[in-house]
């Protein structure tokens, strides 16, 4: 965190080193290559909880969300898998509905990667079914938040730094301020995302096999 690894392409202004994702892969392949775990933690941190928001969100998200992880103090994590659908982006069981100046979210995410620590999350929840794919919004979870809870620690066999848990949302009642870009744009904001974080995944995978 104090060599800004934590948040490698962020802007000086909200934290990070801002370097480009060149450096980015560099830097996970390294760590990788010395702890497994700890370039998983670093890499979701960085493209899949840091990515969206830098990408999509306003600078209050920004500011609010970005600045207080981006030197590893705080690391967030991304919820989109379910029990159900996998990482399908385009079938979220998670439901947020509006109500006043807020929404309401119920459902279950699965395999979260840092979900036990994480003090923040990405979050995909359907908030018009008729829309499909175009009916899915992502919202800004921090944690604790009243509604979430988290499921058990899963036990795997390897990257055991790095906690993967499910995160439970039973009427929990997120601001609309935390509405990441527009409703609806979640299934774009999933999609490149994810190809951002495939460049980790990609990085992570060359620093262990350089290791063993």
């Amino acid at each position: 965190g104090e060599l800004g690894l934590m948040a490698v392409d962020v802007p000086e202004e909200f934290g990070g080193p801002g370097l480009d994702y060149l450096a980015y892969a560099i830097a996970v392949e390294e760590i990788s290559r010395g702890c497994a775990s700890a370039g998983v933690i670093m890499s979701v941190n960085n493209s899949l909880y840091l990515g969206p928001i830098l990408k999509f969100g306003n600078d209050k998200q920004k500011e609010k969300f970005i600045t207080p992880f981006a030197n590893g103090d705080k690391i967030g994590c991304f919820a989109l898998s379910e029990p159900g659908n996998g990482s399908d982006a385009g079938a979220a069981s998670t439901v947020a509905v509006a109500k006043g100046n807020s929404y309401i979210l119920n459902g279950t995410k699965a395999w979260i990667t840092n979900g036990y620590e994480s003090e923040a999350t990405i979050v995909f929840a359907t908030t018009d079914k008729s829309k499909k794919h175009k009916g899915i919004s992502a919202f800004i979870v921090p944690k604790p938040t009243t509604g979430l809870s988290l499921g058990k620690k899963e036990d795997k066999m390897g990257i055991r730094g790095s906690s993967t848990c499910s995160l439970i949302f039973e009427d929990c009642e997120v601001p609309s301020e935390n509405l990441l870009g527009a409703p609806g744009m979640g299934f774009k904001i999933a999609m490149m995302t994810l190809d951002a974080g495939r460049i980790g995944i990609a990085s992570q995978g060359l620093g262990i096999a350089q290791a063993a």
